[in-house]
């Protein structure tokens, strides 16, 4: 027995081990395809390398960062008590700057969210084989920012113990019913079925590699959870046949969702009568703003994950490359509605329209507005040089400030409107507290908390998906030396021999 495993095993080491030279598969030779996955990759050693994350014991530097994530989730819980008690004036909350940090946040965490769902459906209807082995961990942080984002809302109400005043039901006491004509409803939909779809289609697509999870497991409590969670799963050709097909649907109907939840966010904005806000370009704008951050957020967490579990081989240069140039062509985007922002406002003529734009470049929140304008529209235009998009420690800076820069672009449109409106003598400046601070900084602690406890238990990479595209990729190249030794004669084909 012992004889028969260690060469198994020998082999599976070798073939997982870190090479610390990246493999570029970058660029793609005339008709044939680099592969998306490197290192002679087997579906055994794919395995290997995804399942020893959960069940080797974790390096010290997870430890580290999950002790100081679940310390800031811990203050911000204890924060949102304060308030609570408290009430929404510890807050910088003031007339008529009456939304703030908490919509700035609930706006950002949201457009967080978007990459994930992006990733999972319109690129898997796209047939896009690049987003197997980035799409778990991307719909993962989906569900954590969503997650992040339901708390501002619910706590912005004020009386935080009131808010099931906030749903729809029959009541002879409470002479109160939604407004079903406010975008402020229609986003409570938007987003909580965008949460809901986002949740299963995360867990639907991890019930294969949950069964590998079972398998391999060593304690019966690990056997029976995973075994739970997994459904039963056998992986017979009619669990795969019911398993693709409800996949595929599940995508069809998650792609309208890419591009209604921000859209209607943004009408939270552009229905309004305010300076700055009413206007048409915003669902476009804040979709690419949404998928631009999204992204960003992506790669700053997975390059991280790919060097600490050595996973240069699964997430390649070539995922990584392919990440920033959608980064690229989102930041533009976002970069010309900038642009056209202020150029509807000078030609509309419309003299409020015209201030309001002024006032953002050059009224008392200037630096707010040039941070974003440098984070959004120049940080990401340098993309365009490969070897910033092909080295890993570059890539994270850039994607940090395009984070830093979408975070500002949601206060700028906020606050900027608000504190100046159409009545001078109400004018205000808008000045966070300390509690807006630490609260922002604390919901990332429940990010990176959950994020943190999904790579630890859960499979990070969809090792089904990517053993498919393997497949396929192995077949193409079976069929395209067919090809070429029919197309050159039998005297090509007598080297298969």
């Amino acid at each position: 027995m012992t004889t028969h495993k260690n060469p198994v095993t020998m082999a599976t080491i070798a073939s997982t081990s870190y090479n610390p030279r990246e493999i570029d598969n970058t660029v793609d030779i005339p008709g044939r395809r680099s592969p998306l996955i490197t290192g002679n990759q087997t579906y055994s050693s794919v395995t290997e390398m995804v399942c020893r994350v959960a069940e080797q014991p974790q390096p010290m530097l997870w430890y580290v960062l999950f002790g100081f994530s679940s310390v800031t989730a811990v203050m911000f819980l204890s924060l949102i008590g304060y308030l609570i008690f408290t009430g929404v004036g510890i807050w910088g909350n003031q007339n008529p700057v009456f939304w703030a940090w908490p919509i700035v946040n609930f706006v950002f965490w949201v457009g967080i969210g978007h990459a994930g769902t992006l990733i999972s459906a319109i690129l898997f209807l796209f047939r896009q084989n690049w987003r197997t082995s980035i799409n778990r961990a991307a719909e993962a942080m989906t569900i954590f920012a969503v997650v992040c984002a339901a708390i501002y809302p619910g706590i912005h109400v004020g009386r935080a113990w009131l808010a099931f005043w906030l749903l729809p039901y029959p009541s002879l006491n409470l002479w109160m019913w939604p407004q079903f004509r406010s975008p402020l409803l229609w986003d409570v939909f938007a987003v909580g079925t965008y949460a809901s779809t986002s949740l299963v289609f995360w867990y639907m697509g991890m019930i294969p590699d949950l069964a590998t999870y079972r398998d391999r497991a060593k304690s019966p409590f690990k056997r029976f959870i995973y075994g739970l969670f997994c459904l039963g799963w056998t992986g017979s050709s009619r669990h795969w046949l019911r398993y693709e097909k409800a996949y595929t649907l599940l995508a069809a109907l998650a792609t309208p969702l890419v591009l209604s939840v921000h859209t209607v966010v943004s009408f939270d904005f552009a229905v309004s009568q305010v300076a700055g806000w009413h206007t048409t370009i915003f669902p476009p704008y804040f979709v690419a703003g949404a998928i631009f951050s999204g992204f960003a957020m992506v790669v700053t967490l997975l390059v991280p994950v790919r060097k600490i579990y050595k996973l240069e081989n699964l997430i390649t240069l070539r995922h990584l490359d392919n990440m920033n140039k959608i980064i690229l062509a989102t930041g533009s985007l976002v970069g010309l509605a900038y642009g056209t922002e202020f150029f509807i406002a000078w030609y509309s003529q419309n003299q409020y329209e015209g201030f309001a734009f002024l006032n953002r470049a050059f009224g008392p929140y200037w630096w707010a507005y040039w941070t974003m304008v440098s984070c959004n529209v120049i940080s990401p235009q340098l993309f365009w040089f490969k070897k910033i998009r092909t080295t890993p420690l570059l890539m994270v800076i850039v994607s940090i400030f395009v984070n830093i820069g979408m975070w500002f672009e949601r206060f700028v449109i906020t606050i900027t409107s608000l504190s100046r409106d159409f009545l001078p003598s109400s004018w205000g400046y808008f000045k966070p507290t300390i509690f807006d601070g630490l609260m922002f900084f604390g919901s990332f602690g429940v990010f990176m908390s959950l994020f943190l406890l999904f790579c630890r238990y859960l499979p990070t990479i969809a090792m089904s998906e990517v053993k498919g595209v393997m497949s396929s990729t192995e077949h193409s190249e079976h069929a395209q030396a067919a090809l070429l030794g029919h197309g050159h004669g039998n005297g090509h084909g007598g080297h298969h021999h």
